[in-house]
């Protein structure tokens, strides 16, 4: 069973950091040292150092972001507030699959290690009878069992089961650093210093390789970002939680680093030499050659932990992405649930592990996946440099809870290193990028052609709602508004103020005088005494509501044509009209004029003089097939729930025969587009009845505006229905109609 409560702060900084602890310590540092050794010699211990100044860099950019929107979500959530839906979603996607390749990844390192760990105890056990059940496909098993476990683990309690593989894998890094140190002690200083010349075995170029190569074994700070909506006192805790992940991280590596160079080299190989013919195991082997057989083995023990930490982290992670996106519809709607006993995204989670478990089914290069994984957190990082510089420039530094110290030098630096970083790993590995641009492409066309449409309805209302939304994407939108009779003009600027966004939102007021040829002086006098009054009367209107509009006088023989002409010049995001009666003459209606010349959203209202929008408590919109003005019904209802709460219902006319399948299907409907529009739990009608008007005149009595869309379909054609000018003639509640530019 699920619900739809919200994620309760229930982390707290050691909770918060164990999730970065757990990915980041250890899997990458096994995996990746012998690497660095064969790429630079001793020099990998300055590589790790460098790349953690690179992380602490992008840890600060993180933190400043995360404290300011503590939403589980990460650099998706980041993405979605400071650039754009499109954006956001392109993010949320390609780091999802990294969480998702991450996971596959550490379950198959899991696997390794779990198999000579095995085979040990086994060997011990059984002589060499335990040969038998080391098979190839028990690799595949384990991978399998340890992502099988640890989402029933994750079901049953978010971030549970993660504290204490963190402890128990930390103490064993810690006994494996104190042996060496012990062992250390008891070589001569020339010796080792020995072993770390030449310091950089192939020069500059050696050292950016394994830069390359080994940053992503600091990759997991991030994590904490994904899941920071449920981290108690997040302004505090989420900034503490990465540093200190790092920093363990990093008093964990550096050290470790510098033993295996100057104490772990068995005797006739070099460092180098080592890292090239056993990369995966030269911690290992570095432990044996100081600890003896019980530091091989401590290696190993460490490494089943390090990789069964980093897959908890990941999955959890990966499962919060998804989440978040599908809470804006951007991916279905359904994975957004959460457990009623464990408040876990329980669909989300589902999908993500059986993703993780057909990757390490069906896909054969999990390690170029990985690769892929590594491209794009590099790329992410570079993004949320930007988007923490762009946050400056766009908000009030004084309201931020953390602020990155060293503007702007800490995200040029860091962006720039990530972005080089993330270049090298696509040049090094071209698969990776190709794997990468795949998984955009197909997430691409997944948007558009599924996604987008809900999606960017749930954007425009979420947008309407909290106008910094506005603000921090660097958006000003322009609401036009025509004045032609100055007793609608109260009613039209209050709801031009609900339109435009506070702060960033502008209201142009303009009024088309009409030149009559044969105008004597007097009558002309008359006109622009006309427009005086007019515009008198709606800045009066407009300083009472707190807006500071923009005013325009032309002239023009053709009014309406003028009205568009504006609006396109002036590249406005909303026309706002308003008229006495929606009627049609033998030339057509005036709206029909407006909508097939203007490209800009169409809203008219239709109200007595002095009407305001707060009187509209009860809200009826009657909807038919699915129209082009989604987005901008969203923007205009989350306008009107900014100032107050709305008593909405969403009607829909089906014929009397309908059958009772088709009810429930038009219902259900009707029940995702309530959803969709507003924050509230809107009321749904389906109602059978043969007279459509009737059933919307009727049912229009009962409330206090009705609103009313149109579609444009081509300019050429008649865009006002009968179904609206019916209503219009026939009731007699404020109307206002509505027509997106699709």
């Amino acid at each position: 069973m699920t619900d739809h409560k919200p994620v309760e702060r229930h982390m707290g900084l050691w909770g918060a950091t164990g999730i970065g602890v757990g990915a980041i310590v250890g899997g990458g540092i096994l995996a990746l040292a012998g690497v660095a050794f064969a790429a630079t010699g001793p020099g990998a211990v300055l590589a790790f150092a460098l790349n953690g100044i690179i992380a602490f860099m992008t840890a600060l950019s993180f933190a400043e972001i995360s404290a300011r929107f503590p939403f589980s979500g990460g650099t998706y959530v980041f993405a979605k507030r400071v650039l754009s839906l499109e954006a956001a979603f392109i993010v949320g996607w390609v780091v999802w699959f990294a969480s998702i390749a991450a996971s596959a990844l550490y379950a198959v390192g899991f696997a390794s290690f779990a198999r000579l760990l095995l085979d040990g105890v086994l060997t011990y056990a059984l002589g060499e009878r335990a040969t038998a059940w080391n098979t190839s496909s028990l690799s595949m098993y384990l991978a399998v069992a340890s992502i099988a476990i640890y989402t029933v683990i994750l079901l049953r309690k978010s971030g549970a089961a993660g504290q204490w593989i963190n402890v128990a894998k930390v103490s064993v890094f810690g006994v494996i650093i104190l042996g060496g140190l012990i062992y250390a002690r008891g070589q001569s200083f020339s010796a080792m210093t020995g072993q770390l010349r030449p310091f950089l075995a192939f020069g500059g170029m050696g050292l950016l390789q394994a830069m390359g190569f080994s940053f992503i074994a600091l990759q997991g700070f991030d994590l904490i970002s994904a899941v920071a909506g449920e981290v108690r006192e997040p302004a505090r805790n989420i900034p503490r939680a990465m540093f200190l992940s790092l920093g363990i991280a990093l008093a964990i590596y550096l050290p470790l680093l510098l033993l295996v160079a100057v104490v772990g080299v068995p005797e006739g190989l070099s460092l180098t030499e080592l890292g090239a013919e056993s990369p995966a195991a030269m911690v290992a082997i570095a432990a044996e050659n100081f600890m003896g057989p019980f530091g091989y083995w401590l290696v190993v023990v460490a490494g089943v932990l390090s990789m069964l930490s980093a897959l908890h982290a990941n999955l959890l992670a990966a499962s919060h992405m998804a989440r978040a996106m599908a809470r804006d519809r951007s991916l279905p709607h359904a994975l957004q649930r959460l457990g009623r006993r464990s408040r876990t995204p329980v669909p989300a989670l589902l999908l993500t592990a059986g993703i993780v478990v057909a990757v390490v089914l069906c896909v054969s290069d999990v390690e170029t996946a990985g690769a892929a994984a590594s491209l794009i957190f590099l790329v992410t990082f570079a993004l949320v440099h930007w988007i923490c510089i762009l946050l400056r420039q766009r908000s009030d530094t004084q309201s931020m809870p953390f602020r990155t110290p060293w503007y702007p030098a800490v995200p040029v630096l860091g962006g720039f290193s990530c972005l080089s970083l993330a270049l090298y790993q696509g040049y090094v590995v071209r698969s990776a990028g190709l794997v990468a641009i795949v998984w955009m492409g197909i997430g691409t066309l997944l948007f558009l052609l599924v996604f987008a449409r809900r999606a960017r309805v749930v954007d425009a209302s979420s947008a309407a709602i909290d106008p910094e939304v506005a603000q921090l994407r660097g958006r000003s939108p322009l609401v036009l508004v025509p004045i032609a009779n100055p007793r609608n003009a109260h009613g039209l600027v209050s709801l031009a103020n609900a339109l435009a966004q506070p702060k960033v939102g502008r209201v142009l007021l303009l009024n088309v005088i009409n030149p009559k040829a044969g105008e004597t002086p007097s009558v002309r006098h008359g006109s622009l005494d006309n427009a005086q009054s007019m515009f008198r009367e709606s800045l009066t209107a407009a300083l009472d509501s707190g807006m500071r509009p923009d005013t325009l006088i032309t002239l023009a023989e053709q009014p309406l044509r003028e009205i568009a002409r504006v609006a396109r010049n002036h590249q406005c995001e909303s026309l706002l009209l308003g008229l006495t009666s929606i009627d049609e003459s033998a030339s057509g209606s005036p709206l029909d004029t407006i909508l097939g010349s203007a490209d800009s959203d169409v809203v008219v209202l239709r109200a007595r003089a002095g009407w305001h929008p707060d009187e509209a408590k009860r809200i009826l919109i009657p909807l038919g097939g699915r129209g082009t003005h989604a987005r901008l019904l969203a923007r205009l209802l989350g306008s009107f729930f900014r100032t107050n709460y709305r008593d909405v219902t969403f009607l829909r006319v089906v014929r009397p025969n309908c059958g009772k399948r088709r009810l429930k299907s038009v219902r259900r409907h009707l029940e995702e587009i309530a959803r969709d529009h507003g924050p509230g739990e809107a009321a749904v009608e389906v109602m059978a009845h043969a007279d459509p008007v009737e059933a919307i005149v009727n049912r229009a009595a009962e409330h206090d505006l009705v609103i009313l869309g149109v579609q444009r379909i081509r300019r050429s054609h008649k865009l006002m229905g009968p179904l609206v000018l019916q209503v219009a003639r026939r009731s007699g509640t404020p109307m206002i109609v509505i027509s997106g530019r699709g």
